[in-house]
């Protein structure tokens, strides 16, 4: 293959290629590990990074576990190291800011040119570095944009020999279809381990002839109750703010109650939403509400890590 310094590449590979050593230290090249250099014409990018720590490995190695999920744009929080899979021991490359396990390579696709961990393998691999709620919120994403369905990764998980598939198999009990986003996600979840029962996901409710009137995020509709996650955009677009307000009108001559959720809701004071959602469902006879609420939902959330 030509030489493309838009890509990364071996030191040693530029100096083949007429670059100096003193050019390689310049301005016009940015190392991404050691030894491994792109032009610094090319905007940073997570995907960039991966390709240059698969530069540093054999060519039957593969991006695996966050790196995977880079590559595929699955929504996880800041990992700072690459992990990158081989199948044998005697293969592993070690090099700072990056993780070299051993993996199967049965399961390993090809994405955005390079070869990375199939969907569901990835899943598997998080477990060992995702928390529960974050595990969940690639599990649902899975399920909503690469196709794969709830018990399909749930019958992986539990046939999986990987040391973390218990970890999969416990967060895969809890991913469901529909899911719009990882706020959704997370609201569900953090009610859920709080003991409240399970609400139904993205509900339709349509008039007499079936047109589509509304659609909630996670409701109760047995006693016309619905909890939705509202994100900046929802204030800051007017469109969107005047839409909510007829909403919320319609919804009042229905007689459903509307909780809605914001960012501090999940992020500074989880507490505080579970105490609303609570009172609602308890004030509206929902059946299965219990009297007090779980400590399940502590360790997992932020504020609350100190209850594990």
């Amino acid at each position: 293959m030509a030489f493309d310094p838009t890509q990364p590449f071996l030191r040693a590979d530029g100096m083949e290629h007429g670059l100096s050593d003193k050019v390689l230290r310049g301005p016009g090249y940015r190392q991404l590990f050691r030894g491994v250099l792109v032009s610094s014409s090319t905007p940073p990018t997570a995907v960039q990074r991966v390709r240059g720590a698969l530069v540093l490995q054999c060519d039957e190695a593969w991006a695996s576990h966050a790196s995977a999920a880079r590559v595929k744009q699955a929504p996880i929080p800041t990992i700072a190291d690459e992990h990158v899979s081989v199948a044998h021991q005697k293969m592993r490359r070690h090099h700072k800011g990056m993780r070299c396990h051993v993996g199967d390579p049965t399961g390993v696709v090809v994405e955005r040119g390079m070869r990375v961990s199939g969907d569901i393998p990835m899943f598997i691999e998080l477990s060992g570095q995702l928390g529960l709620v974050d595990l969940v919120v690639v599990g649902d994403w899975l399920v909503r944009r690469r196709g794969i369905s709830p018990a399909q990764l749930m019958t992986a998980c539990k046939r999986s020999r990987h040391k973390d598939a218990r970890k999969a198999w416990a967060a895969a009990r809890f991913v469901r279809r529909g899911v719009d986003s990882p706020m959704e996600t997370r609201l569900r979840m953090l009610l859920v381990l709080a003991g409240l029962p399970e609400p139904e996901i993205n509900l339709e409710v349509r008039d007499d002839v079936g047109e589509l009137i509304r659609k909630y995020d996670l409701s109760y509709p047995a006693v016309r109750v619905a909890v939705e996650y509202n994100g900046k955009l929802h204030v800051e677009v007017v469109e969107n703010w005047e839409d909510d307000l007829e909403r919320r009108a319609d919804m009042d001559e229905d007689e459903w109650r509307l909780v809605v959720v914001i960012s501090p809701g999940i992020y500074k004071d989880p507490l505080r939403t579970l105490q609303r959602v609570h009172r609602v469902l308890l004030a509206r006879g929902l059946p299965g509400v219990p009297l007090r609420l779980l400590d399940d939902w502590r360790p997992h959330f932020p504020g609350f890590s100190d209850a594990a």
